[in-house]
This record gives structure tokens, sequence and C-alpha cells, in this order.
């Protein structure tokens, strides 16, 4: 499995071992440079949006993955993780399906893990 891959499922377990809802993986490799993969899902609860991003990064940390950037809060609605060749997104209900990205990106391929 190339290191790219190991990474998106890395961040997919960890979202579902905290039972982020509806988590979609996009391959944006052939249609953007910014990175290869999209991860999204949401929490039913700011709560939960902290513990998934807090999972996220706990888990990608001791596989020696380094955050190159984060923006959005704690406690905030939409919090952007970026490690380079995958960005997560993690919403809160009601603002992922205001900005709606798997539309935005569905030229992209949906991956299936």
């Amino acid at each position: 499995m190339s290191q790219k891959k190991d990474m998106v499922h890395i961040i997919y377990d960890a979202l579902a071992e905290k039972k982020g809802e509806d988590i979609k993986v996009i391959d944006i490799s052939a249609i953007s440079v910014m990175a290869d993969y999209f991860v999204i899902t949401n929490g039913g609860s700011s709560s939960q949006v902290d513990a998934l991003v807090e999972n996220v990064e706990e888990q990608m940390q001791k596989a020696g993955h380094s955050l190159k950037q984060r923006e959005g809060s704690r406690g905030g609605v939409w919090v952007l993780l970026d490690y380079g060749d995958a960005i997560v997104h993690i919403f809160d209900k009601e603002n992922r399906s205001f900005y709606d990205l798997e539309r935005i990106w569905s030229d992209g391929r949906t991956v299936e893990l």
C-alpha cells in the first residue's frame, strides 16, 4: 500500500473510531495540485467534532505523519487538517450541508474503504 493510501486509511479509521458520520474519501489527484485526497465527515455536536479532530491528530502523529496546517478552531463548525497529500474536513452537520464539498469536488473519484 502506498504511503498516501496508508495515510488515508489511518485518517478514515480514526474518524470511524469516534463515530464520524458519512465519511467520504475523494481522490482529487487528477483534478487538483493541492492534495491527492479529501476526507470529509461530520460530527453530531461540537464536542464530537473536537473528538474527531483530536483522534485524527493523535493517530496521524503516532504513525509519523506531521500536520502541515490547521484551519478552524476547537468547538468550531468546520476544522480543516492539512497533511499534504490528504486534507481532512470535519464539519458539524449544518455546515457540511451548507458547504457541500462532495458536490463541489464531484469531478474527483469517490474511494471506497
